[in-house]
């Protein structure tokens, strides 16, 4: 987002100015929109913010890749998936959110694919499968595990970043990227997983550190 600070930055700066040459030279009515390019600056500061996270330390905990509101969980038709099903868990991220995305569970990288695709709002039942996406597959430090996250654009969201690598070994919590102004994160795993979810719709959720769900084992 540093492109993105030091533009919005300038434009700022030369807005502040123009006002207050103009309340200077006219009234102070013209405070009013030095008020709100200050409130719109503040605005865009706080959206790229990247707070430091606590990351648990529990070996079989799954974290959120998001901060949001969860909007599902459930089991969902994937033809990707053994049995062409798979569990999903999908995260709403609104304007006011941290849109830093991390790494739900140890492991490496085995595919990072990227889909162009429309701009519905986050919400709607149809933005996994029409909007811009980027699906990122990782192999998990438990053996024959696996797991899918899918960054997905939303109405106002217009650029997903990625930094990964097919091939990289990754930690859970760390960066993988962010998806800029409003959007949706969604992790997938094969339906056989044995797992405990600890969230349910409705729940507020910060990104490498509230714990989604559990490995159990297969014993």
């Amino acid at each position: 987002g540093l492109m993105e600070l030091v533009f919005f930055s300038f434009l700022h700066a030369l807005l502040l100015t123009a006002f207050l040459i103009l309340a200077y030279r006219y009234g102070s009515l013209f405070h009013i929109g030095t008020a709100i390019t200050g409130l719109l600056w503040l605005f865009v500061f706080s959206f790229f913010r990247d707070p430091s996270r606590k990351i648990p330390l529990e070996t079989n905990a799954v974290v959120s890749p998001a901060d949001g509101t969860i909007t599902h969980v459930e089991e969902v038709d994937d033809a990707d998936f053994s049995g062409g099903r798979a569990f999903r868990i999908s995260i709403f991220l609104s304007v006011f959110n941290v849109h830093v995305n991390r790494i739900p569970f140890d492991g490496q990288v085995m595919g990072v694919r990227y889909f162009p695709g429309r701009f519905l709002d986050a919400r709607s039942s149809d933005c996994n499968r029409v909007n811009e996406q980027l699906w990122i597959d990782l192999a998990t430090s438990q053996a024959g595990r696996w797991m899918r996250v899918k960054q997905i654009s939303g109405a106002i969201a217009r650029r997903i970043v990625c930094w990964l690598r097919p091939g990289e070994k990754v930690k859970k919590g760390d960066k993988l990227g962010m998806i800029k102004f409003g959007s949706r994160t969604d992790i997938y795993l094969p339906i056989e997983t044995p797992r405990e979810v600890l969230v349910k719709v409705g729940d507020k959720v910060r990104g490498g550190s509230t714990i989604l769900l559990r490995f159990l084992d297969e014993s």
